[in-house]
C-alpha cells in the first residue's frame, strides 16, 4: 500500500473506514478494547470508524488526562497514542503509564520521523511507532501484530455476560461496578471464567487454583467457603452466574 501525502492522508483513512473492506486476523467479532488518544477530531473519528468497522470496541480520548481517566475506568487491551497532545503530551502519558507498571500495548502516532524521535518514543515505552501520514491498512496490521505479541486478546480481557475480568490488572467489573476480590477469589473466578459453561470439580480447583495435588476433605470445605464468598460478591442482587452442580462441583454460566 503506497504512502499518501499529508493533504490526502485523512481522506484516505476515512475512505478505508467507510469502505470497511479490511478483515481482522480471524475474520470474527471479538471483545478487544482499543483506546485512541488523539486531539485532532477528524483523525480520531476516522480511526475510530475504521476500527469499529473491523469489529474492535473503540473509545476516544482527546487529551492525556482523559486518556488516563479511561484507562483507570475500564480494561483496555491496546492504546493508539498521538505524540503531540495539548497539555500532557504523548511521551509524558507513556512514561507515566509505564511507571505505574501498566503493560498495555501502545502504538505511538507522530509526524516526527527522525531516528532520534523514534528512539525517544520506543525508549519511553512505546511498543511500536507509526509515522503520519499513514495508510489505515498499515495501522490495522500493526495493531494485529501488537495483539498477537501480547498474546491472544482473550488473555487480556475475559467477559461472560456483564462480568468482565481484566487479567493484566486483576480487576473485576459486573456491568459498570468494580468488585473488590481477594487474590484467591480472583484466581478462583478466573478459573471459572476460563472454563465458562463447563463444570469444574473440587479436585480440579484444589489442583489448579490451590496447587494442592492431593485433595482432602478440609480443603473441600475451604473451597466451598471461598465459592460462597465469591458468589455473594459476584451474584448478589444480579443475574446468577455461579452455579453449584450438586455432588460434582461448580459451573459459571448465564441462566437461559
Amino acid at each position: 500500500m503506497p504512502r499518501v501525502n499529508a493533504g490526502s492522508a485523512l481522506t484516505f483513512i476515512q475512505n478505508w473506514a467507510l469502505a470497511g473492506t479490511l478483515q481482522n486476523g480471524n475474520n470474527a467479532r471479538h471483545p478487544v478494547k482499543i483506546l485512541v488518544i488523539e486531539d485532532d477530531a477528524k483523525t480520531a473519528n476516522a480511526i475510530r470508524n475504521g476500527l469499529q468497522g473491523e469489529d474492535y470496541d473503540t473509545a476516544l480520548a482527546r487529551t492525556g488526562e482523559d486518556g488516563f481517566f479511561q484507562l483507570n475506568a475500564e480494561p483496555i487491551d491496546l492504546v493508539v497514542l498521538d505524540w503531540m497532545l495539548p497539555g500532557r503530551d504523548g511521551i509524558e502519558v507513556l512514561k507515566t503509564l509505564r511507571s505505574r507498571g501498566a503493560k498495555t500495548p501502545v502504538l505511538l502516532l507522530t509526524a516526527r520521523d527522525t531516528i532520534e524521535d523514534r528512539v525517544v518514543g520506543l525508549d519511553s515505552g512505546a511498543d511500536d511507532y507509526l509515522v503520519k501520514p499513514f495508510a489505515f491498512a498499515e495501522l490495522l496490521a500493526r495493531i494485529r501484530a501488537l495483539l498477537r505479541r501480547a498474546g491472544d486478546a482473550e488473555t487480556l480481557r475475559k467477559q461472560v455476560a456483564d462480568l468482565t475480568l481484566d487479567m493484566e490488572n486483576r480487576r473485576v467489573l459486573r456491568g459498570s461496578q468494580e468488585i473488590a476480590l481477594t487474590p484467591r477469589e480472583f484466581d478462583l473466578l478466573a478459573y471459572l471464567v476460563r472454563n465458562h459453561g463447563h463444570t469444574v470439580t473440587r479436585q480440579m480447583l484444589a489442583k489448579d487454583v490451590w496447587r494442592e495435588p492431593h485433595r482432602a476433605t478440609p480443603l473441600d470445605n475451604v473451597i466451598d467457603v471461598h465459592v460462597a464468598h465469591l458468589r455473594r460478591k459476584i451474584d448478589e442482587q444480579r443475574v446468577k452466574l455461579i452455579h453449584t452442580v450438586r455432588g460434582v462441583g461448580f459451573v459459571l454460566r448465564e441462566d437461559s
